[in-house]
Order: structure tokens, then C-alpha cells, then sequence
């Protein structure tokens, strides 16, 4: 019996054993995977008991493919848009009645996302703008050198669909469009790619109302108004731009902040007011050091710190960095992992200094296995605490946070 079994390569002890052998691989696989599956509901429940008192109010929606875009269409409507590489779905949100309602919301029965309008775009969309004033939102695919126009509803229509496109500066797409908006009688809005392609065009017309007159061709990563004409264009090198769209004057030009370490990349954002001279710009590099400074001067430095966030992970397409409009000195940084971290910067002072998060929503990353990302978070415009965010597995959180330091 062992000579005819040595005949087949193996004996039958030995083959019973290399079977025992694969068997026992399979099984501490199993044994893994039930073990992180045990490990990750752990920390969703006590993430989920943390919640209780960390959140005045969460509400999750799940898309079908991740956003990149979320824009607020009103203070309480949102607009997303799911993106594959051949196709988009844009989607108007209302968000829910409960998280909207100011009293009795034990009451009020409607805990969910609901969706109002929506329509579909050829290609990615990796901006979009909603124009102040008007049912109109403007998208980017990031590719094209067009922009298209469409109008959310209309006419009892529940569709949103595509009514105008508008030409750029530059023929062909160099990096992504960045787009600005304003309110005034004729809808207008600031676009462009690089610092040279910026232009200011009226929707209704296509009239170029204003060009930015510059040598430079630096790759935009913000572009916003600070007033009724005076916008800023932050770079991806970290120059930020400064300039009146009523006049043809030069712009002002400040270089990036001196770093203490390499910076490939910059992210910028610039607080809102009814006076430019109060604004303040924030600038983030890569390497995750954040400089706040005075618009009236962005090449000076009123304080710094090195943020606590995961630079190994980030993608430039997917950093955010924002000022809160409705709460005094606090920005939120986002897509440098599955976090929104939300920063006081009262404490900051002018010498370099490691500083922690005031706050930080984990819900995207404890809730799913795999290392999701956060592609892109926005400010509720009135509400001091409350934000969007999205996430790479498709998931749209709105959040009212609570500051327990200001309990303490």
C-alpha cells in the first residue's frame, strides 16, 4: 500500500496531512476575517454610544456611486453628484425635517435624506457651483474645457437638465476648473483652471465681463469672492491671488508661506464678511502645516500649527479646507483619511505648534471595513455646528456637533 501510494507522489497519511494543512489555513482566515468583523462592531458601538452625547444630530444617505461635490442649493436643500467615468448622476437633496426642526423633534416623524430633483451628465462632474438667486447649478468634469449650465426643476418638473454651456479662456482643460458665484441681477460667475484662464462670465449672455491679466499659468486649488468684486484665487503651489473684477489693475500676488518642511502641495480658503479687510486666509500644505494671515496682507503670518492629520493618505483631488461661516475662528479639514477634523485657531500663535482637532466626525471610517476616504465636506451656511460630508463608499452624513470644551 505505501509503494503504490509513493507511486502517486504522495502517501495517504501525507496527502490526509497537506488537506489538514489547507483546511487549517482556511480556517484562521475565517478566523481573522470573524475577529475583525467582532473588532470593527466593537468600535461602531461604542463610536455609536460616543455619538450620544458628541452629536446633537446625525443622519446618514447612501448614494450608489461616491460624490465629490456637495452644494447647497438653500439652507435646506443640497445637491450631490454620484460619478463613475462615463456618467453622473446629480441628485437635489432635502435634508430632514427632524434635523431642521428647532423644537419637539421627537415629534416630527421624517428622519431622511429625500430627493426632489435629479438627471444625469455625461462623464465625471468634479465641481459644481450653485448660483446664488437663481435655480441654476454650473459643473466641471474636469476635462472639458466647457462648463455646463443646468437648471434644477422648473415648470413643475421634477428633472434637472441641461440648458447652456459656457466657453473658457483656454481651448483645451489644464487640471481642474475651479468656479466662484455671486448674487446680483444678472447672474454671473468666476472660472478657470490656471491663474492666467481666469475670466468672469454673465450666464445669460456669455459675455466675458473680466480677465485676470497674469504671466503665470499656476494650477488653481480655490477660487472664491471675499466681497461683491474682490475674489481670491488660492495655487497649488501656495500663491494666493487677490483682485478687483471692476478694475484691469495688476492683482495682488503673495508667494507660499515659508514651510519647515517640504510642501509639494497647498490648499487655501479665505473667511466670508461683508468687509474684505476682516477676511482671513488659512493655507494648508501637504505636510499638513496650516498658516492663517491677514487678506490685507496673505504673505505675512498671524499663526501657524502643524495639524494632526494622515498626509501618507491624502489625495489633492480630495482635501478640503474650510472656514466655518457662522462659527468665529473654527476651519475643518478634511481628505487626509476617513475624518472631518474640525480646528479652533483662536489658540494659534505665530511660533509653530503641534494642536489636536476640537472635534472630529469618525462616522465614515467606523462604519465600513475598508479605509475610506472623505471626499468632500461643506459648512451649513446658517447653522454654526452643522456639515455634510461624503466618503469613497458612497455614504452622506449631516452632523450637528457638540463642543463639550465650551462645558467644560
Amino acid at each position: 500500500m505505501i509503494g503504490q501510494g509513493s507511486e502517486t507522489g504522495l502517501s495517504q497519511s501525507e496527502a490526509a496531512w497537506e488537506k489538514r494543512k489547507l483546511s487549517g489555513g482556511d480556517e484562521m482566515e475565517e478566523a481573522r476575517e470573524e475577529e475583525e468583523e467582532e473588532v470593527q462592531e466593537e468600535t461602531l458601538d461604542d463610536w455609536f454610544i460616543e455619538s450620544l452625547t458628541t452629536y446633537k444630530d446625525l443622519h446618514v444617505y447612501q448614494l450608489e456611486r461616491p460624490t465629490h461635490v456637495l452644494e447647497w442649493t438653500s439652507g435646506k436643500t443640497v445637491c450631490v453628484a454620484g460619478s463613475v467615468a462615463s456618467k453622473s448622476e446629480m441628485l437635489e437633496l432635502r435634508l430632514p425635517l427632524r434635523l431642521l426642526a428647532d423644537e419637539n423633534k421627537g415629534l416630527c416623524a421624517e428622519r431622511d435624506f429625500k430627493v426632489i430633483h435629479g438627471g444625469f451628465a455625461e462623464g465625471p462632474i468634479r465641481c459644481l457651483r450653485h448660483v446664488p438667486g437663481t435655480r441654476c447649478v454650473v459643473t466641471s468634469d474636469g476635462r472639458s474645457a466647457d462648463l455646463e449650465v443646468w437648471e434644477l426643476g422648473g415648470d413643475g418638473s421634477d428633472v434637472i437638465r441641461r440648458t447652456a454651456s459656457v466657453k473658457r479662456r483656454s481651448s483645451v482643460s489644464e487640471g481642474r476648473c475651479r468656479i466662484a458665484a455671486r448674487l446680483c441681477s444678472q447672474p454671473q460667475i468666476l472660472h478657470g483652471a490656471l491663474s492666467s484662464d481666469i475670466q468672469l462670465t454673465e450666464l445669460t449672455s456669455g459675455h466675458i465681463l473680466y480677465q485676470l491679466e497674469t504671466d503665470a499659468a499656476d494650477p488653481l486649488s480655490s477660487l472664491q469672492f471675499v466681497s461683491d468684486s474682490v475674489f481670491l484665487a488660492g495655487c497649488s503651489q501656495g500663491n494666493v491671488y487677490v483682485a478687483d473684477t471692476r478694475t484691469s489693475s495688476a492683482p495682488q500676488v503673495s508667494p507660499p508661506p515659508a514651510s519647515s518642511g517640504k510642501s509639494a502641495l497647498w490648499w487655501t480658503d479665505a473667511s466670508g464678511g461683508p468687509d474684505p479687510s476682516s477676511c482671513r486666509v488659512i493655507r494648508l500644505s501637504s505636510s499638513g502645516e496650516a498658516v492663517v494671515s491677514d487678506l490685507r496682507n496673505p504673505g505675512g503670518a498671524v499663526s501657524r500649527a502643524r495639524l494632526d492629520v494622515q498626509t501618507r493618505r491624502s489625495r489633492p483631488e480630495d482635501v478640503r479646507l474650510s472656514w466655518a461661516p457662522a462659527l468665529d475662528d473654527c476651519v475643518a479639514v478634511s481628505g487626509f483619511g476617513g475624518t472631518v477634523q474640525i480646528y479652533n485657531t483662536c489658540a494659534w500663535r505665530a511660533e509653530l505648534q503641534e494642536v489636536q482637532p476640537l472635534f472630529e466626525h469618525r462616522g465614515h471610517v467606523v462604519s465600513n471595513r475598508r479605509p475610506d476616504v472623505v471626499t468632500h465636506h461643506v459648512w451649513h451656511p446658517e447653522r454654526p455646528r452643522t456639515l455634510l460630508s461624503a466618503a469613497s463608499d458612497g455614504s452622506v452624513h449631516v452632523w450637528d456637533w457638540v463642543d463639550r470644551s465650551a462645558s467644560d
